[in-house]
Protein backbone atom coordinates (compact mmCIF):
# COMPACT_ATOMS: atom_id res chain seq x y z
CA UNK A 1 0.00 0.00 0.00
CA UNK A 2 3.03 2.28 0.30
CA UNK A 3 3.09 2.99 -3.44
CA UNK A 4 -0.65 3.72 -3.42
CA UNK A 5 -0.16 6.09 -0.48
CA UNK A 6 2.63 7.86 -2.38
CA UNK A 7 0.52 8.15 -5.54
CA UNK A 8 -2.47 9.62 -3.72
CA UNK A 9 -0.27 12.00 -1.72
CA UNK A 10 1.42 13.19 -4.92
CA UNK A 11 -1.97 13.68 -6.57
CA UNK A 12 -3.27 15.63 -3.58
CA UNK A 13 -0.22 17.90 -3.48
CA UNK A 14 -0.32 18.53 -7.22
CA UNK A 15 -4.05 19.31 -7.04
CA UNK A 16 -3.42 21.81 -4.23
CA UNK A 17 -0.70 23.41 -6.34
CA UNK A 18 -2.95 23.55 -9.42
CA UNK A 19 -5.78 25.22 -7.48
CA UNK A 20 -3.50 27.78 -5.82
CA UNK A 21 -1.49 28.54 -8.97
CA UNK A 22 -4.54 28.82 -11.24
CA UNK A 23 -6.49 31.08 -8.91
CA UNK A 24 -3.45 33.26 -8.18
CA UNK A 25 -2.83 33.69 -11.93
CA UNK A 26 -6.43 34.25 -12.96
CA UNK A 27 -7.76 36.16 -9.96
CA UNK A 28 -5.00 37.56 -7.77
CA UNK A 29 -2.55 36.60 -5.06
CA UNK A 30 -5.43 37.27 -2.64
CA UNK A 31 -7.52 34.53 -4.26
CA UNK A 32 -8.08 32.70 -0.95
CA UNK A 33 -10.10 35.58 0.50
CA UNK A 34 -12.22 36.14 -2.60
CA UNK A 35 -12.59 32.63 -4.04
CA UNK A 36 -13.08 30.21 -1.16
CA UNK A 37 -16.34 29.63 0.70
CA UNK A 38 -16.64 30.77 4.28
CA UNK A 39 -17.20 27.17 5.40
CA UNK A 40 -13.87 26.00 3.95
CA UNK A 41 -12.02 29.09 5.23
CA UNK A 42 -13.45 28.63 8.72
CA UNK A 43 -12.35 24.99 8.86
CA UNK A 44 -8.86 25.80 7.53
CA UNK A 45 -8.44 28.74 9.92
CA UNK A 46 -9.43 26.56 12.89
CA UNK A 47 -6.75 24.05 11.90
CA UNK A 48 -4.16 26.80 11.47
CA UNK A 49 -4.94 28.15 14.93
CA UNK A 50 -4.82 24.68 16.47
CA UNK A 51 -1.42 23.97 14.91
CA UNK A 52 -0.03 27.32 16.11
CA UNK A 53 -0.60 26.11 19.67
CA UNK A 54 1.65 23.10 19.11
CA UNK A 55 4.88 24.90 18.36
CA UNK A 56 7.05 21.81 18.81
CA UNK A 57 5.56 20.08 15.75
CA UNK A 58 6.00 20.90 12.08
CA UNK A 59 3.00 22.60 10.54
CA UNK A 60 1.26 21.44 7.37
CA UNK A 61 2.41 24.43 5.37
CA UNK A 62 2.43 28.17 5.10
CA UNK A 63 -0.72 28.60 2.99
CA UNK A 64 -4.34 28.09 4.06
CA UNK A 65 -4.94 25.63 1.20
CA UNK A 66 -2.64 23.20 3.01
CA UNK A 67 -5.26 22.99 5.75
CA UNK A 68 -8.18 22.06 3.49
CA UNK A 69 -9.64 18.59 3.31
CA UNK A 70 -9.02 16.62 0.16
CA UNK A 71 -12.66 17.02 -0.90
CA UNK A 72 -12.50 20.78 -0.33
CA UNK A 73 -10.18 21.03 -3.32
CA UNK A 74 -12.93 19.82 -5.66
CA UNK A 75 -15.34 22.26 -4.03
CA UNK A 76 -12.95 25.17 -4.61
CA UNK A 77 -12.59 24.14 -8.25
CA UNK A 78 -16.33 23.89 -8.84
CA UNK A 79 -17.02 27.14 -6.98
CA UNK A 80 -14.54 28.83 -9.34
CA UNK A 81 -15.34 26.80 -12.43
CA UNK A 82 -14.83 29.67 -14.87
CA UNK A 83 -11.16 29.72 -13.86
CA UNK A 84 -10.71 25.98 -14.47
CA UNK A 85 -13.04 25.21 -17.39
CA UNK A 86 -10.23 25.53 -19.94
CA UNK A 87 -8.06 23.04 -18.00
CA UNK A 88 -10.49 20.41 -16.84
CA UNK A 89 -13.01 18.35 -18.76
CA UNK A 90 -16.17 19.19 -16.82
CA UNK A 91 -17.38 19.49 -13.26
CA UNK A 92 -18.86 15.98 -12.92
CA UNK A 93 -15.53 14.52 -14.10
CA UNK A 94 -13.61 16.51 -11.48
CA UNK A 95 -16.08 15.61 -8.72
CA UNK A 96 -15.94 11.92 -9.66
CA UNK A 97 -12.15 11.84 -9.55
CA UNK A 98 -11.95 13.55 -6.18
CA UNK A 99 -14.82 11.58 -4.63
CA UNK A 100 -13.42 8.25 -5.76
CA UNK A 101 -9.83 9.04 -4.81
CA UNK A 102 -10.96 10.41 -1.45
CA UNK A 103 -12.70 7.14 -0.65
CA UNK A 104 -9.48 5.21 -1.36
CA UNK A 105 -7.37 7.89 0.34
CA UNK A 106 -9.32 7.54 3.55
CA UNK A 107 -8.77 3.78 3.63
CA UNK A 108 -5.03 4.16 3.01
CA UNK A 109 -4.55 7.05 5.45
CA UNK A 110 -6.16 4.98 8.22
CA UNK A 111 -3.84 2.00 7.65
CA UNK A 112 -6.34 0.00 5.62
CA UNK A 113 -5.65 -2.11 2.56
CA UNK A 114 -7.33 -1.74 -0.79
CA UNK A 115 -8.43 -4.51 -3.11
CA UNK A 116 -6.53 -4.81 -6.39
CA UNK A 117 -9.54 -3.38 -8.24
CA UNK A 118 -9.39 -0.22 -6.12
CA UNK A 119 -5.67 0.13 -6.71
CA UNK A 120 -6.22 -0.22 -10.46
CA UNK A 121 -9.00 2.41 -10.34
CA UNK A 122 -6.66 4.84 -8.58
CA UNK A 123 -4.11 4.32 -11.33
CA UNK A 124 -6.65 4.96 -14.07
CA UNK A 125 -8.03 8.09 -12.41
CA UNK A 126 -4.62 9.60 -11.76
CA UNK A 127 -3.47 8.74 -15.27
CA UNK A 128 -6.54 10.42 -16.76
CA UNK A 129 -5.97 13.51 -14.59
CA UNK A 130 -2.30 13.74 -15.60
CA UNK A 131 -3.21 13.48 -19.29
CA UNK A 132 -5.88 16.18 -18.96
CA UNK A 133 -4.14 18.69 -16.71
CA UNK A 134 -1.09 20.52 -18.05
CA UNK A 135 2.07 20.10 -16.00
Amino acid sequence: MASVYAAIAAFENSARDLVARTLAEKKSEAWWDSSVSEKIKKKANARIEEERKVRWHTQRGSEPINYCDFGDLANIVTQNWEQFSDLLLDQPWVINIFDTLERSRNVIMHSGELDPEDVARIGVLIRDWVKQVPA
